[in-house]
């Protein structure tokens, strides 16, 4: 395997006419990547990543030609030359490169998530996708905090399962004093590190990552939270980026009591579109024949469960409103199991889970051996509480709870109580998202929830950019779906992009 590791040119400053400069320290070296092999797995551990069976042969193809490696970075950027940390870096080098344009960079969502095999995973998402590594290398990382790189756990979650049924104002009071509670413990056990963990800190690791694999700049494909990782480099490195795809766009704000209140309300409007989907076959759902009577009877059910929990002898969990509501939030590639469980419990009777509930609440099996992280659940916490505008007290959370509840009727319950940052004790650090004029193109799903359309358009007044719009409500479906996916890579390809596609359906 051929290693392209570059090193940044030391700077040796000319002395003539200039005996001063003469001597002048030269400049410290670039970073490099520390080239290593890259990990095994076994085919248990493939599948347990998401790969069928029919793919393992694939992946391990891939993972021949995968590079691994890290790249040391300061953990304060402010102070270069204080303590180190490492990215995990990986790299599927273009196969046409005759004809290479440049590096492809995919940012993973979260924050959290890892986007090491990142390049493998888009070379087996669909032929499409595969295409883009003609041309490109596609180009994986684990940010600061996850995965093969530098991190901590600081193991401290709140303790104890909720009770079922209503949610009354004393248990709202305990979550919020255990999640209070938890979140000092976390942050109290290594600050330094975890005030570290920012967007815009990965964001400036990512640089280095780039000078270190010797690229002039980094064309980007951002996932979910990956979004607001690729806007903060554009806006910081704008001579560094080139074609930036955002998809499923974070908003231009950090505020969870927002984000919360937004993606709420966009669940309740996608319920309307499964309940009148649901309406279209009621003679395999029996949830009513019009948009209106599966409206109101999953509401009916919500508080009925909620009156009434049910206990099944084969689940760890009660079902009560909340479970329904849950049921009642999942996107259009749910909707046929969902309304099949939500049917199901309408007419329950025994004493075990009817068989399409029990699929969809049963606990997941033992983790496999050797599985490698996927989500760091402190990098996490980290990002978005260093990073959370808001951290409201319990009074608003408590109001802004019943008001969901009561306003979003089939759905709301299903949010709980929105109190993640509560008295996480470091900091606030915000990073106002700044206006480019390179080539971008912020992809927004019609009907997601998750990352509702609004904050696509928000995103482009902020930043600028061309909208591609998805006709959809699942998340960061664009390189999925192979329609969409081949605008993505024509994208890269030409920088050209028409202005959407169908999406998932």
């Amino acid at each position: 395997m051929r290693h392209r590791t570059s090193l940044a040119a030391l700077a040796l400053v000319a002395s003539l006419g200039h005996p001063a400069a003469a001597n002048a320290a030269p400049a410290a070296p670039g970073p490099a990547v520390e080239w290593k092999s890259c990990p095994e797995y076994s085919d248990e551990v493939i599948r347990a990543l998401g790969f069928p069976q029919e793919q393992v042969r694939d992946f391990r193809a891939q993972l021949k030609r995968l590079e691994c490696g890290t790249v040391s970075v300061p953990l304060d950027h402010g102070d270069p030359r204080g303590r180190k940390i490492s990215v995990a870096v990986t790299r599927l080098a273009a196969s046409d490169k005759s004809r290479r344009l440049g590096a492809v960079t995919v940012l993973p969502g979260g924050p959290g998530n890892s986007g090491y095999l990142d390049p493998v995973r888009m070379m087996l998402r669909n032929e499409q996708m595969a295409g883009l590594n003609e041309r490109y290398d596609l180009i994986g990382f684990d940010p600061r905090g996850v995965g093969e790189s530098t991190k901590v756990d600081c193991g401290a979650t709140p303790g104890g399962p909720v009770a079922a049924g209503p949610l009354t104002e004393e248990a709202a009071r305990k979550i919020y004093d255990a999640q209070a509670a938890a979140n000092k413990t976390c942050a109290d056990s290594d600050p330094t590190f975890l005030g570290r963990l920012t967007t815009e800190n990965a964001a400036k690791d990512l640089d280095l990552v780039r000078s270190a694999l010797g690229e002039r700049e980094l064309n980007l494909l951002g996932l979910s939270w990956g979004s607001r990782l690729g806007i903060l480099y554009r806006g910081l490195f704008p001579e560094h980026t080139g074609r930036v795809f955002l998809d499923s766009v974070a908003p231009p704000w950090t505020r969870l009591d927002e984000h919360v209140k937004g993606s709420s309300q966009a669940t309740e409007r996608n319920f309307e579109r499964m309940a009148a989907w649901l309406a279209r076959d009621d003679d395999i759902y029996g949830l009513g024949a019009t948009r209106r009577q599966v409206y109101d009877a999953v509401v009916k059910l919500v508080r009925d469960y909620d009156e009434n929990p049910r206990t099944f002898t084969d689940l760890r969990r009660p079902i009560d409103g909340s479970a329904i509501a849950d049921l009642a939030r999942r996107n259009s590639t749910e909707w046929a199991r969902a309304g099949r469980a939500l049917a199901e419990l309408r007419d329950v009777t025994g004493t075990t889970a009817p068989p399409t509930v029990k699929e969809l609440f049963a606990p997941a099996g033992p983790p496999v051996p050797g599985v490698p992280e996927r989500l760091n659940l402190t990098m996490n916490r980290a990002v978005k509480c260093n990073e959370d505008g808001s951290r409201i007290g319990f009074a608003a959370a408590w109001r802004a709870y019943q008001q969901r509840v009561r306003r979003l009727p089939a759905t709301g319950r299903a949010w709980g109580l929105a109190v993640e940052c509560a008295g996480w004790p470091l900091p606030v650090q915000e990073s106002p998202v700044k206006r480019g004029k390179g080539s971008l193109v912020l992809s927004g799903h019609l009907h997601e929830f998750m990352s509702i359309y609004d904050w696509t358009l928000q995103t482009r007044r902020a930043a600028g950019g061309t909208v591609y719009t998805v006709a959809d409500d699942v998340h960061v479906s664009a390189t999925r779906v192979p329609e969409c996916a081949a605008d993505v890579v024509k994208y890269f390809n030409t920088g050209r992009i028409d202005r959407g596609c169908p999406g998932m359906k």
